[in-house]
């Protein structure tokens, strides 16, 4: 018999992985058909830093690692974003009981269109590339999609020394 599962820590990460051109990186739920959304995931202790729960949880949806020759640890960025909003009912058991409310840092990913994806089959079913506005419009969370439409204004901090 295996031990329960430890509740979530209410903070977590969104990462908005994008090319150059604006298109970004939407995964589709395993659990629930049709929500599509960025790489999520929080941390896995109290100390964690952010950045670090940012790799983890892009190198465990996706199978991009952040820091490999095709991703440089430069690429991922701290938008200084925060989003403190209501967990779904439906998430609300993985939490300790009357944790409601979650903080989410969000960060951006660079990559190049070409990368590997690899899903992860228990969380993920599907992946797609759609333009920025696209993106936003197709995500099911609210504050997934207020990210992605901030993805022009940091793009040039990516895009920066590199070739567009």
């Amino acid at each position: 018999m295996t031990a329960p599962r430890p509740p979530k820590i209410p903070e977590s990460v969104l990462v908005v992985i994008h090319t150059a051109a604006l298109e970004v990186l939407l995964i589709e739920r395993a659990d629930h058909a049709g929500f599509w959304q960025s790489v999520t995931g929080s941390k896995d202790s109290l100390d964690e830093p952010p950045a670090l729960t940012a790799k983890r949880e892009v190198a465990e949806e996706t199978g991009i690692v952040v820091g490999s020759p095709a991703v440089p640890l430069a690429h991922l960025h701290d938008w200084n974003l925060r989003n403190v909003y209501q967990i779904y009912p439906q998430w609300r058991h993985r939490y300790a009981d009357g944790v409601t409310h979650n903080t989410e840092h969000v960060f951006g990913l660079l990559v190049p269109r070409d990368v590997p994806i690899v899903l992860a089959p228990r969380e993920h079913v599907a992946h797609r590339w759609l333009p920025w506005q696209a993106a936003a419009d197709a995500c099911f969370s609210p504050s997934n999609a207020e990210a992605i439409l901030h993805l022009p204004k940091f793009l040039p901090t990516f895009v920066a020394g590199t070739a567009r």
